[in-house]
């Protein structure tokens, strides 16, 4: 079954130096209907003012992975850990037990563009932890490259949850398959562009679920960066 969520119908938070596009339901904006999807939780979609950003604030228990698709973030937390993410970029804290983080523009004057995706651990009380690995455009051009998985394969940030998260960057006219297997559930999040998934046409921010497939077809309308999370029960 395949279920689309479209992009104009995600929760929206607009303040002077944020303009902040929601997937799931996320601080006052609830609705019982899109609470995450299996241990999927949250899919922000960020742009940051220049000179603006999240102050300190915590976080426990929670898969924090950070994508940055145009400008740069800068990142410091309570291990401390001060790094700029930036495109290319996959950075990931393990809240585990606790942990206290700010994020901001790296810029005063051009805006970031981010996507903060959260999702839920197997294991509580873990000894929080960062990673930050970059990937080359060649890694996941016309392919899906994995850059999260429970084991850390093929040089790829580790998560506490059974849950792969990969990217790819289709060219104009590409296309790629994707072969589900059985019991998995995929999440597919538009990142840039416009393609055809699975027969459906979409576009930046959309969303689309898929579970008791076998496969997923994908071809580029424009140039289109997807997120594809393959996930357990």
């Amino acid at each position: 079954m395949i279920i689309l969520r479209k992009a104009a119908e995600r929760f929206h938070t607009r303040i002077d130096w944020l303009d902040s596009w929601h997937t799931f339901s996320f601080g006052p904006h609830y609705d019982p209907r899109y609470m995450g999807f299996g241990p999927l939780r949250v899919i922000n979609d960020d742009r940051v003012m220049g000179g603006g950003g999240f102050p300190t604030h915590g976080h426990r228990d929670m898969e924090i992975i950070t994508v940055v698709l145009s400008g740069a973030l800068e990142h410091k937390d309570s291990l401390g850990t001060g790094s700029v993410i930036r495109p290319g970029d996959v950075q990931k804290m393990s809240a585990g037990k606790g942990i206290e983080h700010s994020e901001f523009n790296a810029s005063a004057h051009e805006p970031v563009h981010l996507l903060q995706i959260w999702i839920m651990p197997e294991v509580h009380g873990v000894k929080p932890g960062y990673q930050q690995i970059h990937f080359t455009p060649q890694q996941w051009q016309n392919q899906f490259c994995v850059v999260a998985s429970p084991d850390g394969k093929d040089g790829s940030i580790s998560l506490y949850q059974d849950a792969h998260m990969y990217v790819a960057t289709l060219g104009n006219g590409a296309s790629l398959d994707y072969a589900i297997t059985k019991g998995r559930n995929i999440w597919v999040h538009v990142a840039t562009g416009k393609a055809h998934v699975a027969g459906h046409l979409v576009s930046e921010g959309d969303g689309l679920s898929a579970t008791g497939e076998k496969a997923l077809a994908f071809k580029a309308q424009t140039e289109s960066t997807l997120l594809l999370f393959d996930l357990g029960d």
